[in-house]
Parts: structure tokens; sequence; C-alpha cells
């Protein structure tokens, strides 16, 4: 495609980068008005359109979701027939790689988009996103959560689509009565008395955060957007570095544990192996139809640490829809991105796709709460923080783990693991 960037934006791109998670350093996004009007505001200006008249857009998503999106593209045209004539494109394109994929020709992007809210400051950094104008409206209608996702700084960036990109707990009711998965022990002990097993990838950092995030160590990212503190191999205080990673031996030593990479544990549900499981709402469909009346999901449980109960934490996500800064019909662009993420396609979404809507009316429905992996990923959510780290993280919760799962597990060892995991963390 013909490029038609500027000089001045041609250098800016050019030195940008990026980290995985929400982090990212580049070029600031232009400067923009961006009000905050209260109520419904009436977001359309003045579009530029092609030479026919009619109203151009690209449209970004996966193409799992094309039936279901291409409905609401139906719909918005049907809606606003008359004001304007369009030509709508909808393209395929996964979630997981959309900063990557705008910020490599953000000029030929797509106008509307949806991404991860991991995503958000590198494309922000980038200056691909276009703040939204119409952010009271927003804040009313949306879970304050998944608003707070799309903001950087003061700013809204994006359309909130999803609240469900998290993770709980899977169980099978015939093994388990809602007593005995309130806590890690009583689950495990269940297991190991059925000679079964509670599976979760525990050397995958998103889901190791569950042991340290309630416990009153801290991991954050630093205000350069890219590296990170961490006091997770902390000697003193009520609950020390070392009293977490013993915590997690005591379960990795269960005969009723099974630490292994989230693909593989539905197969081993399907075998009767595995009877409870951490992981996320990608999997309900599938454990639905293995366990049928049997599936139960809830919030996460406690676990042992230093003599008391602590709440399993968790990484929150969300998905989000946003418009690009350098869409040739911007204002019609905020209208179709605001129209695929109200109340009513939250709700097609979700029946169509089973994606928990974030819109606050949309989430609270009865048929929300009847499905146990979307009610059970809501009630998480309270517990959860966003995914905010920078890359170092990763590569050194996963070394930590299989350290653990290796046998180094004396009290010194334990601690000299607890020093390298934030040696590296927090590594510039």
């Amino acid at each position: 495609m013909t490029r038609k960037f500027s000089a001045m934006v041609l250098t800016a791109l050019l030195v940008l980068g990026a980290v995985t998670g929400c982090s990212g350093k580049g070029v600031m996004a232009p400067s923009v008005d961006n009000g905050t009007p209260d109520g419904t505001q009436d977001i359309m200006q003045d579009d530029n359109t092609n030479n026919s008249g009619v109203i151009t857009l690209k449209v970004w998503a996966e193409e799992t979701q094309h039936p279901t999106v291409q409905k609401m593209i139906d719909s918005f045209i049907e809606q606003y027939k008359g004001q304007a004539d369009f030509d709508i494109t909808l393209e395929a394109q996964p979630d997981s790689t959309t900063r990557d994929v705008l910020l490599g020709d953000v000029q030929n992007g797509a106008d509307v988009f949806s991404f991860p809210d991991d995503q958000l400051s590198a494309m922000v950094a980038g200056g691909a996103l276009a703040p939204v104008p119409n952010v009271q409206e927003v804040k009313d209608e949306m879970v304050a959560e998944s608003v707070a996702a799309a903001t950087a700084g003061d700013t809204l960036y994006a359309y909130p689509m999803t609240a469900d990109n998290g993770y709980f707990l899977y169980y099978n009711k015939d093994y388990f009565t809602e007593d005995d998965v309130k806590t890690l022990d009583s689950i495990l002990a269940v297991c190991e008395e059925n000679g079964k097993k509670l599976s979760m990838e525990l050397n995958s950092g998103w889901y190791m955060y569950s042991f340290f995030g309630n416990t009153g160590l801290s991991m954050n990212i630093n205000e350069d957007g890219i590296t990170n503190s961490c006091d997770w191999n902390k000697v003193d205080g009520d609950i020390r570095g070392l009293d977490v990673a013993e915590a997690i031996v005591n379960v990795i030593s269960s005969p009723g544990f099974v630490a292994q990479p989230d693909s593989e544990w539905v197969a081993q549900a399907a075998d009767g192996e595995v009877i409870a499981a951490i992981s996320g709402v990608w999997q309900a469909v599938a454990v639905k139809n293995i366990w049928g009346d049997d599936y139960g999901a809830c919030k996460l449980p406690t676990y042992t640490c230093n003599g008391r109960q602590i709440q399993m934490a968790s990484f929150t996500g969300y998905k989000m829809v946003g418009v690009n800064y350098y869409s040739k019909n911007k204002d019609w662009a905020f209208k179709l991105a605001q129209w695929l993420t109200n109340e009513q396609n939250q709700t097609l979404r979700f029946v169509e796709q089973n994606q928990g809507p974030s819109n606050k009316v949309a989430a609270a429905s009865e048929e929300v709460a009847k499905v146990p992996a979307i009610a059970a990923v809501i009630e998480q959510s309270q517990y959860g923080v966003l995914q905010r780290i920078g890359n170092k993280y990763w590569d050194s919760c996963t070394r930590f783990i299989d350290s653990l799962l290796a046998g180094n597990t004396t009290t010194t060892q334990l601690q000299e693991q607890l020093d390298k995991l934030v040696e590296g963390i927090t590594e510039r």
C-alpha cells in the first residue's frame, strides 16, 4: 500500500518501541482537545468522505467474532441510514497482535479495532489512539474497572467491550461441595482422597501472581512504563517472601496438584484425571461439554500462608474498541466504536460469543449470572488488579517456579530463588 507519512511522522514511528504488558515508550500522542462533556454527547462533527460522498471505514476484529460483529455493523448502517452512505469493511485481525500490526503502519491501519487492555500504553505512546470524546457517557454506562483499564493518565482512549479476561476456579460438582472450594487446602484434600488433580499453569507469571498479590508484598511497573519494582523477597513483615514461597512448595508437593500448561488440562478433565483447574472463560464451553450439570465455577480459594488464610489474587483484563488517530472519518469511527460496545451489542456478544459484558446493565442481567464462568470471573475481579507490568516479569517467574518444581526447596534455596526472582523482575 502507498504510505502517506510525512517526514515528521515517519521519523517518530521509526523510534517507537513497545513492551509486552501495557507499557511502552516512543512518541507521545498528538495534542488533542479531549473534553469530558456530561451526559449523552453528539460526537458527530465534520467528516471527510471519499469522492463519492461515501463514509469509508475499516474494522478489525477476531475472525471468530466476524458473524457477530457483522450483525453489529449491519445494525449500525440501518440505524444511521439517511444520515450517510457507508462502505464498512470487516477484516480479520487477532486481538493479541493488534498493537504490533497497527503501530507498524498506523496511517493505513483500521479505523476501528478491538484490543486487550495490556496494549493500551504502547498504542498511546505511539500516537495511534484518538481520545474518546464522550467520556462521561462511557463512565456512566461501563463498570469502573473497565473504564480505568481504557484510561492512560487522565485520558480515556477506548470504549470498554468485555470484562472477562481473568481467571478463577473450575470444579467438578460431582466431587466438590461449595464449602470444599473455599480453601485450597480442602480442594487438594478432595483431589488426594479421590486420586485426582487440581491443574494450574503455575510457572506462568500470569497465574503465579495469585499467590503474591494479596499478601502485602508489592510488584509494580515504574513510571518509565518499562521497568518494575518488586519486594517479593522481603525478609520481614507479617508475610515475608519466604512465607509465600513455602506455601507454593506445599501446594506443589501435594499428590493432588499438577503444574502444566493451561492448554492441557481440559483433555485430562475429559479423561477424569483433572477435577478442578485454575483457568479462564476461554475453556467454559469445553468444560460444560465435559462435566455437564456438574460444571461449577467460582472465585479463587484462599490458601494457607504463615498460618493464615490469604485470598488468592489474580490479574484482571478487559478488551476494548479504539479509534485510529489518523482515521479520515474519525467522528463516524467514534460513532461506530460506541455502537459496537453499547448495551445491546454487548448483550449480543455475550449470547453469541459467551463474552462477559463491561456494560453495567448487560453485566447485571440474569442471563449473565446463570453462566458459571462469567459469574466467577466477575466475582474474582474484586481480588484482582490490572496487568500493569514490564516485560522482564514473565521469564523471571517461569525460572522461579521451574526451580521449585526441580526440587530447590530448602529454606536457603528458597530465599536465593526469591532474590533471583526479584533481581530478574526489576532488571533494567
